[in-house]
């Protein structure tokens, strides 16, 4: 049998419920407890001291003196010769345990202890020298305090308020997190969740806006690889169709054969740097201006180079092969359309890397940003007309820094051309 329940709600509630009781357990038996038997005691001691003092009276043969003390502290006392009372006494119940104990420690003589609890009263017979029986009648609120069961019903009453407020909040808790898991199902038979959106504390949310974001990768993955099987069959189709006719027709020279393979040979390599952009790869600890300045060199040589980098740049932990893939690419393809300049800056913020990479080339229209950062479209029209490509290198790099948990976006440069600005979590 399952002693723990499934719900979340239900195990929430009882995450919450269980340690009250036990606390409220524990603070009524360790402070209160040690309260009342200390109240409990006082009072006890406090009427055996008075049914003491009015038993001496009696013994001496003050009896006046015996009925006015009675009146003064409220006790009712009577002389009988013989009473009819219960086979079994009270001298051992929880309420008048005290007072039997006191009584038997100043009194001479036994004494019996009786409880009327439906009328709240107590009567206490003890045997006089002369055979009768005094009997001390008073309220069961002189030896036992009532403020037990107030505050046991206390302690009942304030775990059903606790219920009562946290469950609402539980409830609002669990149904945020069952939209969540209804809307992963979904997700992970390819559909869509219309209207769900995140709700429910920050946690709740960040949960949920994480795989918002999840899905829309796993969209954008899916259309890639759709994307990429289309643009292969279409680029390689076409010059091995021009080579096989050109051999059919004995018209292909060398050079024509081995531009075709060339060409080939670009568009293969870079739908594997694009493959390979999602292989895995363990972090290290990396600074960017060592990195940048080693690609700068090796692919715009030729180039002014303008570089802002702070003194003492930051060191996060990153995939460095697949970072530097990433700002290759956009040097590379800076440097392909770049006029004379590249500007290279730096900005390092509290919780994050701010680097921009300029040109001063032709730029790309705000309209067609958004495409350029499709895999497999090429610009030509906008950048130039005989650069080639595959139209993966600015695809390639947004992978590889949203695979790092930051962004890329392309505005407009000061220098007249792309500024590529990248934003990376420290």
């Amino acid at each position: 049998m399952r002693l723990m329940p499934r719900s979340f709600l239900s195990r929430t509630i009882l995450m919450i419920l269980i340690p009250l009781v036990i606390a409220q357990i524990i603070v009524a038996n360790a402070f209160f407890g040690n309260h009342w038997s200390r109240v409990h005691a006082t009072l006890a001691r406090t009427l055996a001291g008075e049914i003491t003092t009015m038993m001496n009276f009696l013994d001496s043969g003050n009896l006046n003196a015996m009925q006015d003390m009675a009146r003064d502290i409220g006790i009712n006392v009577s002389i009988n010769d013989k009473l009819n009372r219960p086979r079994h006494n009270d001298n051992r119940a929880n309420e008048t345990g005290d007072l039997a104990r006191e009584l038997s420690k100043r009194l001479k003589r036994p004494a019996k202890i009786f409880m009327d609890k439906g009328k709240r009263l107590v009567f206490i017979d003890v045997p006089t020298q002369d055979g009768k029986t005094a009997t001390f009648g008073t309220s069961l609120y002189r030896i036992y305090s009532t403020s037990t069961e107030v505050f046991i019903i206390w302690l009942i009453g304030s775990i059903l308020i606790v219920s009562i407020l946290v469950s609402p909040f539980i409830i609002m808790h669990t149904r945020s997190i069952r939209r969540i898991a209804r809307a992963a199902g979904r997700f992970g038979r390819g559909l869509d969740a219309p209207g769900f959106e995140p709700t429910g504390s920050k946690e709740i949310r960040e949960a949920a806006t994480a795989m918002i974001t999840m899905k829309e990768r796993l969209d954008r993955y899916n259309r890639t690889r759709t994307d990429m099987l289309n643009a292969v069959s279409h680029d390689l189709k076409s010059p091995l169709t021009r080579m096989r006719l050109a051999i059919e027709t004995g018209g292909a020279t060398d050079a024509d054969l081995i531009r075709d393979i060339d060409r080939m040979t670009e568009m293969v390599n870079g739908y594997l740097a694009f493959a390979r952009g999602e292989m895995p790869e363990i972090e290290q600890s990396v600074e960017i201006p060592p990195m940048l300045l080693r690609t700068v060199r090796d692919c715009a040589g030729d180039k002014e180079i303008i570089t802002d980098f702070p003194e003492n740049p930051a060191q996060f932990y990153a995939r460095p092969m697949a970072l530097a893939r990433a700002f290759t690419n956009i040097i590379e393809n800076a440097s392909r359309y770049a006029k004379s300049k590249i500007k290279i800056t730096e900005t390092d913020l509290d919780d994050h890397v701010e680097i921009t990479i300029e040109d001063d080339g032709p730029g790309i229209p705000d309209d067609r940003k958004k495409d350029a950062l499709r895999p497999f479209v090429r610009l030509d029209d906008a950048r130039g007309t005989d650069t080639g490509g595959t139209g993966l290198g600015l695809s390639i790099a947004q992978t590889a820094f949203e695979n790092h948990g930051g962004q890329m976006f392309l505005e407009n440069s000061d220098l007249g051309g792309l500024k590529v600005r990248i934003v990376l979590p420290i």
